[in-house]
């Protein structure tokens, strides 16, 4: 594609390459080209820094002595080098991985927080989604991003002038925008279609360039739709229940059709939620018109190349569709698609041990469409499992299928200037290019002096900024002059800051540091050891409790003792969060546990030597440390219980006062505060790289996605012969297993060991097809159940297909503690995602 085309007008052949260096939104954590923007247009770029943005906005004139000046073209001749280099190395991947083992991964997901510049995003899902993507393309990983280009996207946020939340839709440009018009193979706008009832929806393909990365996108607003069908893709999140199922067929649908209209053919299909779960159906069906088998074997085969991360921590929060605009929008691609019957596929979202047949739900379907299944935190693996215990009845919590991987952050997007320079000075450039295997070591060796040096010229920018804004802010609201002058005189570049900044939501207790707003003010105004606090987030639109607890911070803001010590800003946005995360000497999060899935903005102050206080949730609670942070709470769950609220809100003014600021005061003959620099040390040197995107980037690659390629593929292979052959064993399964039941069970004990014997009686099935265990529940929180497989041995007199299954097990637990049980077994089959049965000895 020749981005030149899509230009308002053309560039000057001096400046060739321009357009491609804007496009890259690479520009986004890569800032040796800042200063070439910046010459280009100094005001735009102070208020944007979007490079797309000055391009497609600076005049003639301008372009025209740009190519005539020397200087920036060489500047721009050694930013195009530069960029050729990132995209030529060899990478992490190339280094330890055949690409031909992978193939391409395609990774689905409802938001992409990538830039201000490609508003698409609402909160952490999205950004996860974004650093993903930068993360792929510096590591190398074959990857391609799948959402939807928003004519509004997420709102904007604004405060009246009684501190109450407003909330505006502004468009969407897509000429405004960093993103290029898909061409077909006939050189015109690349166009796939959906059917919805009784018409057909066109959607636009768009393409973001992310490095090494394309991250596509899909958007309705197509003449050829109906007026209603164009709002589709308007709102991020916005609309109705039906809305919501148009976006998500949108997504999940119409996501593979475009892949398939580029000839891309995935391996392996990553659902970042179950928003996009409906390609689980749309692979199926093309795997069926390929390889001429029925849906039930389509979908096995497919199965093992599909991945579902969920970060929702309730069951409420799964997306669930009513059966009657399910049977709307699906009976006919059921019918004639997929050859099944309306009622099968919605076997495939319900909860068949329950009575709500009524709804339809996507994490249901995600889940039973996918080979493998990931939580987004050790502690949120484990919620997950209770989440989703009603789908495996009888099984143990534990061997619920369902792993986990911790999020991490694409840490040179969120660094300062004076974070990265330190970093550069001992880690090298490339330190966020590999395995991060030395970094420990290495900031165990930096001096105090330095670390303090540049957590204090980060704090500096921080403060400057939040004046900037607050007098932006304050200007909309018609405030005086002498009140913004006030404005430009509130915090301190050398007092110790504190940022709060998160999705307003009663789980997340964004007013927990308001129980007791006079000792607050004390802590704030103290004269010796003052504390400043920076709060921003937004409710959503339709959350009133999350609205009032807004009007609660900024109705305590308006205490004339606080104000140039506390600051409510608006529009939380990613361009805010980096002010935040890179400025701030501690971050602040008070979530009740265990609805944080995981959080990352706390992740996102590491890289910068920010310290966390934080509730024992997420990834906190594997994170945490007395060397590294503080934490909250006794790590139990508690639920809506307000008596615990304010013993937490107690233990936090506590935390605050007698640990927190004191660390920070206490100085020693140098003016550096050891104790807190002590722990910035291990925080720096233990948690950065541990919670980096890159970590979570090689664990995906290794763990999930090469070993779900490979199993995709033996699937595939010979006309999908092994899926077809999977697909008999589990029908054998289904048909046969009430018909299995255990006969004696005994033990004979000696000195050292036990010899375990179980006669099975196996009914129709083939011994091949089970596999006989004894197990034991864990001793411990830490260590793991036990499984012994059994042995099978003769068959048992005057049975047709019985037999006595035997194990030796050493002394060493009560014999009483093994029982006994039939499971399922399939060399390639993932037991009991696929295969939901189990029989134990009574």
């Amino acid at each position: 594609m020749n981005p030149e085309r899509y230009l308002p007008r053309s560039l000057p052949p001096a400046m060739k390459g321009l357009t491609d260096l804007a496009l890259d939104l690479r520009w986004n954590w890569n800032h040796c080209a800042d200063a070439l923007w910046k010459s280009v247009d100094p005001e735009r770029w102070e208020a944007t820094e979007d490079p797309w943005l000055i391009l497609e906005s600076i005049s003639r004139k301008r372009l025209e002595a740009l190519a005539a000046d020397s200087t920036f073209l060489n500047e721009l001749h050694r930013q195009l080098a530069n960029r050729q280099a990132y995209l030529r190395q060899s990478s992490w991947f190339d280094k330890s991985h055949d690409e031909a083992e992978l193939g391409t991964v395609a990774y689905f997901s409802m938001e992409f927080g990538l830039s201000d510049a490609l508003p698409i995003y609402s909160g952490g899902l999205g950004v996860l989604a974004g650093d993903f993507l930068k993360t792929a393309s510096d590591l190398g990983i074959p990857l391609v991003g799948i959402g939807l280009l928003y004519q509004q996207g997420y709102f904007h946020q604004a405060l009246d002038t009684n501190g109450d939340q407003l909330a505006f839709f502004p468009y969407n440009n897509p000429t405004m925008l960093p993103v290029l018009p898909l061409q077909g193979s006939d050189g015109e706008w690349l166009r796939v279609s959906v059917e919805l009832p009784g018409r057909t929806l066109w959607l636009r393909g768009w393409q973001a360039q992310v490095g090494r990365v394309s991250l596509y996108l899909l958007d309705s607003n197509d003449l050829l739709n109906a007026p209603g069908d164009r709002g589709i893709t308007g709102e991020l999140y916005g609309g109705g229940i039906e809305m919501r199922l148009q976006q998500e067929i949108v997504l999940g649908i119409g996501g593979w059709r475009l892949l398939e209209a580029l000839n891309i053919s995935p391996l392996v299909c990553h659902l970042n939620e179950g928003h996009a779960a409906f390609v689980i159906l749309e692979r199926a069906r093309r795997f069926m018109e390929q390889t001429d088998r029925t849906f039930s074997i389509s979908l096995l085969g497919t199965r093992a190349g599909n991945i579902f991360t969920t970060h929702t921590p309730v069951a409420a929060g799964f997306d669930r569709f009513p059966r009657k605009i399910m049977t709307q929008y699906f009976s006919d691609y059921a019918h004639h698609h997929l050859g099944i019957s309306m009622d099968e596929l919605l076997s495939l979202g319900h909860d068949h041990g329950s009575d709500d047949s009524n709804f339809f739900n996507m994490a249901y379907l995600a889940l039973r469409g996918c080979g493998r299944v990931n939580g987004v935190s050790r502690l949120h693996g484990e919620v997950c499992r209770r989440i989703f215990l009603p789908l495996f009845s009888r099984w143990p919590k534990h061997e619920i299928p369902i792993g986990h991987i911790t999020n991490g952050v694409h840490m040179p997007s969120w660094d300062s200037a004076a974070a990265d320079a330190l970093w550069t000075e001992h880690c090298g450039k490339g330190s966020w290019l590999s395995t991060l295997e030395t970094i420990e070591q290495v900031w165990r060796r930096v001096d105090d002096d330095k670390l303090w040096s540049m957590r204090n010229q980060a704090r500096q920018p921080l403060v400057k900024a939040v004046r900037r804004r607050l007098v932006r802010q304050h200007a909309a609201c018609g405030v005086t002059k002498e009140g913004l002058m006030q404005c430009l005189q509130v915090l301190d570049p050398n007092v110790l800051t504190i940022g709060f900044a998160r999705r307003f939501a009663g789980y997340k207790r964004p007013t927990l540091l308001l129980a007791d707003p006079d000792r607050l003010t004390r802590l704030l105004i103290d004269a010796q050891r003052p504390v400043q606090l920076i709060i921003a987030g937004k409710a959503h639109p339709q959350d009133e409790e999350g609205k009032r607890m807004v009007r609660e911070w900024n109705d305590y803001l308006r205490r004339p003792e606080v104000r140039e010590r506390a600051v409510f800003l608006e529009d939380y946005d990613m361009g805010l969060a980096a002010e935040l995360v890179q400025g701030v000497d501690l971050w602040l999060n008070t979530p009740r546990r265990p609805w944080e899935a995981s959080g990352t903005s706390g992740m996102k102050v590491l890289v910068n030597g920010g310290l966390n206080l934080s509730e024992l949730d997420g990834w906190w609670a594997e994170a945490y440390d007395p060397e590294v942070g503080w934490s909250l709470g006794d790590g139990q769950e508690h639920d809506h219980d307000s008596a615990w609220d304010a013993v937490e809100a107690e233990e936090l003014y506590m935390l605050l006062e007698e640990e927190v600021v004191p660390a920070f005061y206490t100085r020693d003959e140098k003016g550096i505060p050891t104790a807190w620099m002590a722990r910035m040390r291990q925080s720096l040197a233990r948690l950065t790289p541990m919670f980096s995107c890159n970590r979570m980037a090689r664990e995906y690659t290794e763990d999930y996605y090469i070993p779900a390629a490979a199993a995709y593929q033996r699937r595939e292979a010979g006309n999908a012969s092994l899926s077809a052959t999977m697909k008999q064993w589990e029908v054998s399964l289904a048909n046969h297993w009430h018909k299995i039941r255990f006969g004696q069970f005994s033990v004979q004990e000696s000195l050292v060991r036990n010899l375990f014997q179980a006669e099975v009686h196996l009914g129709k099935l083939e011994p091949a097809a089970v596999q006989v265990e004894l197990y034991a529940e864990a001793l411990s929180h830490n260590s793991n159940p036990v499984r012994v497989t059994m042995d099978r041995g003769e068959m048992l007199a005057g049975s047709d297909n019985g037999y006595l299954y035997h194990a030796t097990v050493p002394k060493g637990r009560p014999s009483r503690d093994y029982t006994p049980r039939v499971i399922p077994y399939h060399l390639e089959a993932s037991v009991p995602l696929e295969a939901n049965f189990i029989i134990w000895w009574e």
